[in-house]
Formats: structure tokens, C-alpha cells, sequence
């Protein structure tokens, strides 16, 4: 057996910006390339904002300004400012802060004095301002290592401080901020802070009435069985509505911080929500009747909360605070109260829940036979050696229970064909990637209830390979992409998908789950370089930056992509398109326009975006190929 030496030799102590550094999941989770909305861009976003809205919390600036621009990241809020002093403490000194002190931030969102250190250390350049009565402290990082300390000067600007960023692009790879992300991040704090102003590369965010504006922004009147029911109380709001699609949406928040993972407010919630409509109707409907097509949101303050992890997505509290009740107990007594009482004054929304509650219930029993034959079939197909090949992170252990933490990483790749798939497989990494082997083109789902789920065989493996059966929440994978052939073929397979998910599944969109694989459309060499190629103008970038005549390739399908070629496209430089709904988005309205039964306006439409691209490698028979319909997955 081979020996290695440990000695003295091997113990190595970091300081505060290498550790950051060399472990940086620790401290704003995932890394991602902005194709995602927990990516770790939008954390670094998020701990240096969390500052600016304790501020505002506290009684201190009514505004904060926001600036993304050719890759610079400035954020200015008119707080107090951080004492002069300890400027660069609180920048680079890990563990101080001015949160430890519950009297001054009392529920505060950070409270472990890393967040704008992790932020500094991730860095290329970090550059802090602190304004304090008329006179200015400025410094300059580089990632994390102080490289100019100003000297105090005297200034005309109000007090609070400026901060501005560039994430390091060696940790950040191919990244890029999504604004919609941003925007959509930014609403939430002005949701969250009534009164708040936020100024976004010239756009001002503002909101009035609280979670009632997000869930009016976040959904379309016509798809609401109800007006939404706006409720508040001490240190909690609540928003809530029932639509037509299936799942349920809740957007949860605590101290102003969204956690999108949810936690125990999430859980307590549903309770709460579940005992209240069962003692209002004094009748026993079943929870998933109750919960099934809410929408809803619920923010919750709690002092000193804990959170599962430093990037604060899900609350692991179970006290409102030291002297308070369990968060429990109070969503139970809050909507016990608030909400029976709304009801009660409110008797047509009251119909109009339970007439959901009731639909739900009819449509469950009608499928609970065919869903038990699902079940049985799912079983005999011996689902994880033939159409699912999974990962590893799913069986760490005996109990075969997939972690939340071993869940982040995980990602599944839905394919078309066996050999689509045998390249993924062979390439994918098997400890967190895994693969699923469509068969054919799949139904379009378009206009037909859950009961299709069970009925057809390839919607019912997918189904249960994803976990998805009770609900989103217990999805196995926490990307799931879409990868078919960049031909017609494969967009309209991928828009068969589409259909599936936005049908029956569309919470699994709404937070954030689903993605199209991006895969390059030429490979363009010669004897010494070679381009991959992911649209027509980077194809004669390519040809132009090559000095002999080059070989062209068009990969018209997976399969023709070799294994070691594929390893490339889902490494870590893996480009992934996210699939967003826009708020608002009326779901029933544009799968009726794509995937409903052939209007004239669809056919204008596709007559109008037809474009023909001609290959620049022939077929055999001379014969060149339409490259693709455009358009029609707009």
C-alpha cells in the first residue's frame, strides 16, 4: 500500500480571504454563470443590498441606488453610514460588524458579520465609501487584499455608503447578470419595505401595499378565482389567492430576506393555512385539496433568526424570538383570526375557495385508480436501469435520502433517442449529473387534465424519476434541462415538454428548476485551432479568425456530438438558457397560441419568422438542409 507523509508540513491556516476563496460555497452557495437566480452573483447582489435595507429598517435612508454597468456593480444608500473608523474592518475583518448588538438591529438579515467580507474576497475590485456628517472614508480591494486606504476628506454628499464591485470572472466563469433576475430581486425588497425607493440603472422601484402589489404583479386578474385577500399584523403579512393551474406558489420571506427554499415559516404556514379553512368549513377536506393552485406570499419578522446556511434561503427558526411563541403558534393563532374573520365578512370568496377545494377533490378521486396502475407500471419498467441513469449524490449513504445540499447540486438532462443520450451519458459527471431517455415525440398535453400524467407512459416515468408526483417540493433534481436537437424535430420535442411542465407543473418554473441545454451549432477547425460555434455570426467569426481553409461541421442532432466533445458543453462551462414566465404570464393563453388547434394568427405568425439558412456543409445528395424554424418557441 502506497504511504504519504503527514507531518507539520500539511497544517495550513488561512486567513479570512483565502478561506473565502478556496471555499466559497460556504458563504454564498452555488457559483453558477447568472443562468440561474440563487447563482452567486446575485448573492454577492444580495449581501451588500441586505445592509442598505437594515438601514432602512432601522429609520435611516428612504433610498438606495443601484447600478449595473459594463460589469461594475455600484450600490449607494443613504443610511448612517458605516462609522469612519472601522471602514475597513467591516469590509475585511471577518466576524465584525455593528449586528451583534439585537438592541440596534433587533431582526436584522445578517447578523454573522460575513456577508460583505465574502463579497470583498470574491472580487476583482471592491471599492467602499462611507459618508458620515460631511466627511468621506474610502478604500480599494483586490480580491480582498487591501491595495489603497484614502485618507479621510471632507465632502458635500449625504451620509451612507457606496459600494461598487466586479466579480472575479476565474470564480464567476462566462458569467452575466440577468436583469429580469436583478429587477425581480429588487421588487422583492420593495415589497418587503413599503416606502422604500430603489433606483435601478435609471428605473425606480417602489411599491405601496406590500405583498398585495407582488402577488398582483406576479399573477394576471383573469386567472384568479378571487380577489386577492390582503392580511397584516404584527411583524407578519399575507397575501393569498387560488388560480387555475395546477401547484401551488408561496413566495416566503423573513426579515425581508427571500427564502426561497422555504423552512419552518413555509411549513407553519401551510398548517396554519390547512386548519383554518378546515375549522371556517367545519368539514375535513383533504391538505391537498386546500393547497392545491394557491398563490400566495408570507413574510414574517423574527429576532435573531437562524438560517440553514449563510446564504439565507431557508429558516431553520422554530421562535419567533426569545420571549416570542413558536413561529408555529403564531401563523396558527395569526390566521386563525385574521383570515377566519375575512371569510366570514367575505362569503362569495369563501364559496370560491371551497368550490376549488371541491374541483380538486373530484379530480383527484377520478385519477386515484389510474394513478395506482401508474404506480404498479413504473415499478415493473425498473425505472433507474433502463430510461433513468442517475447520479451518484443520490445515494450517499444507505438510507438512499438525497440531501438538500447534495439536491443543489444535482442536475438531470432530458434527452431524445439512445444515442443523444449515450453521448450525455458518457460524458455527463456521474456524481451529480444523471440522464432521461425520452422515446419518441411526447403528447401534447395541451388542454387535458392530470389524468394524461398517469395514462401515458412516458409522462408517468418522467413524473416519477423527478419526483414530482405530491408536488414540486420534493423534486429530486434542482435543474432539470431540457437537451434536444437544434433542428425542428427537436424544438418541437422540446416544445411538447415545455407544454408538460407548464401544464401540470408550472411551480416548477417559478422557482427556477427548468432550463434549455445550449449547444453549439458548427464546430469550425483547421490543423491547429478549433471554434465551437453557437449561432451563424460566431460561425464566420470563427472562419475569419482561422488562416487556412477551414473544416465546417453543423451538428444537426446530439448524437453526433462525441463524447469527449460533449464533456466540453456540460462542464462547468456548461451554457444553460433558464426558462422564465414574465409576471403576468397567462400560462393557458399562450400554450391555446402555440400548442392549440391551428389559428390564422399562428400561421401569419409562422409564415411571418420563417427564415431558411443555408449549411454550409451539403448533403450527400447535394441537397442543402433547412436549418431551422424560428420563432416558434418565442
Amino acid at each position: 500500500m502506497a504511504q504519504s507523509n503527514y507531518t507539520e508540513d500539511n497544517i495550513r491556516s488561512l486567513d479570512w480571504k483565502e478561506h473565502i476563496r478556496l471555499r466559497p460555497g460556504m458563504y454564498i452557495g452555488k457559483l453558477g454563470d447568472g443562468a440561474s437566480p440563487d447563482d452567486g452573483i446575485y448573492i454577492l447582489l444580495k449581501e451588500v443590498l441586505d445592509n442598505c435595507i437594515d438601514e432602512f429598517v432601522m429609520g435611516f435612508g428612504k433610498q438606495v441606488e443601484i447600478n449595473i454597468k459594463d460589469g461594475v456593480v455600484s450600490i449607494r444608500d443613504y443610511g448612517r453610514g458605516i462609522p469612519l473608523g472601522k471602514v475597513i474592518d467591516c469590509v475585511s475583518k471577518i466576524n465584525t460588524g455593528g449586528k451583534y448588538d439585537s438592541k440596534a438591529f433587533k431582526k436584522s438579515v445578517g447578523l454573522n458579520g460575513v456577508g460583505t467580507k465574502a463579497v470583498n474576497a470574491l472580487s476583482d475590485n471592491f471599492k467602499v465609501m462611507a459618508v458620515r456628517e460631511g466627511k468621506a472614508k474610502e478604500a480599494d480591494f483586490e480580491k480582498g487584499v487591501l491595495v489603497k486606504d484614502h485618507r479621510v476628506k471632507k465632502t458635500t454628499e449625504g451620509n451612507g455608503t457606496l459600494v461598487s464591485f466586479v466579480p472575479d470572472a476565474s470564480i464567476f466563469k462566462n458569467y452575466k447578470f440577468r436583469q429580469d433576475y436583478v429587477e425581480n430581486q429588487l421588487w422583492n425588497y420593495a415589497y418587503l419595505n413599503a416606502g422604500l425607493k430603489l433606483k435601478y440603472n435609471g428605473k425606480t422601484l417602489v411599491s405601496k401595499n406590500g405583498l398585495l402589489d407582488l402577488l398582483t404583479r406576479k399573477t394576471n386578474p383573469e386567472n384568479l378565482r378571487y380577489p386577492i385577500i390582503h392580511i397584516k399584523g404584527h411583524d407578519i403579512e399575507v397575501a393569498v389567492t387560488h388560480g387555475n393551474a395546477y401547484g401551488e406558489t408561496i413566495h416566503s420571506f423573513v426579515n425581508g430576506q427571500h427564502t426561497t427554499q422555504g423552512g419552518t415559516h413555509l411549513n407553519a404556514f401551510r398548517e396554519a393555512y390547512v386548519d383554518t379553512i378546515q375549522k371556517h368549513f367545519n368539514k375535513n377536506y383533504d391538505r391537498r385539496d386546500i393547497l392545491a393552485s394557491i398563490i400566495s406570499a408570507i413574510a414574517i419578522k423574527v429576532e435573531e433568526p437562524v438560517f440553514e446556511s449563510q446564504t439565507k434561503t431557508k429558516l431553520g427558526s422554530t421562535d419567533i424570538g426569545p420571549n416570542g411563541p413558536t413561529v408555529r403558534t403564531f401563523l396558527k393563532n395569526f390566521l386563525n383570526e385574521k383570515l377566519d374573520n375575512f371569510l366570514h365578512i367575505n362569503p362569495t370568496v369563501a364559496e370560491a375557495i371551497e368550490k376549488r377545494i371541491k374541483q380538486s377533490e373530484r379530480e383527484r378521486k377520478e385519477i386515484a385508480g389510474i394513478k395506482k396502475l401508474a404506480n404498479q407500471r413504473a415499478k415493473k419498467a425498473n425505472l433507474h436501469n433502463k430510461k433513468l441513469r442517475d447520479c451518484r449524490n443520490h445515494y450517499n449513504d444507505k438510507s438512499k435520502k438525497v440531501t438538500e445540499e447534495n439536491k443543489l447540486a444535482t442536475t438531470i438532462f432530458i434527452t431524445e433517442g439512445d444515442s443523444a443520450s449515450g453521448s450525455i451519458t458518457v460524458a455527463r459527471d456521474v456524481q451529480s449529473q444523471a440522464v432521461f431517455s425520452l422515446r419518441g415525440k411526447p403528447l401534447n398535453c395541451f388542454g387535458l387534465t392530470k389524468k394524461v400524467v398517469y395514462e401515458n407512459e412516458e409522462f408517468n416515468l418522467l413524473q416519477h424519476a423527478l419526483n414530482i408526483e405530491d408536488g414540486v417540493e420534493g423534486i429530486r433534481y434542482n435543474r432539470v434541462v431540457i437537451a434536444t436537437d437544434a433542428d425542428v424535430d427537436g424544438m418541437h420535442i422540446r416544445l411538447l415538454l415545455l407544454t408538460f411542465f407548464l401544464q401540470f407543473f408550472p411551480d416548477m418554473v417559478e422557482k427556477g428548476h427548468l432550463y434549455i441545454l445550449e449547444t453549439p451549432l458548427f464546430r469550425v477547425r483547421d490543423k491547429q485551432f478549433t471554434f465551437y460555434c453557437y449561432s451563424e455570426a460566431e460561425k464566420q467569426e470563427a472562419i475569419a479568425a482561422l488562416r487556412g481553409k477551414p473544416e465546417i461541421t453543423r451538428f444537426k442532432g446530439l448524437g453526433e456530438i462525441s463524447p469527449d466533445e460533449f464533456k466540453g458543453f456540460i462542464d462547468d462551462n456548461i451554457k444553460l438558457e433558464p426558462v422564465v414566465m414574465p409576471e403576468g404570464t397567462n400560462i393557458e393563453e399562450i400554450l391555446s397560441y402555440y400548442m392549440g388547434k391551428n389559428t390564422p394568427t399562428r400561421q401569419k405568425f409562422i409564415i411571418n419568422n420563417l427564415r431558411l439558412e443555408k449549411d454550409e456543409d451539403m448533403d450527400d445528395d447535394g441537397v442543402k438542409d433547412v436549418e431551422q424554424l424560428e420563432g416558434a418557441a418565442a
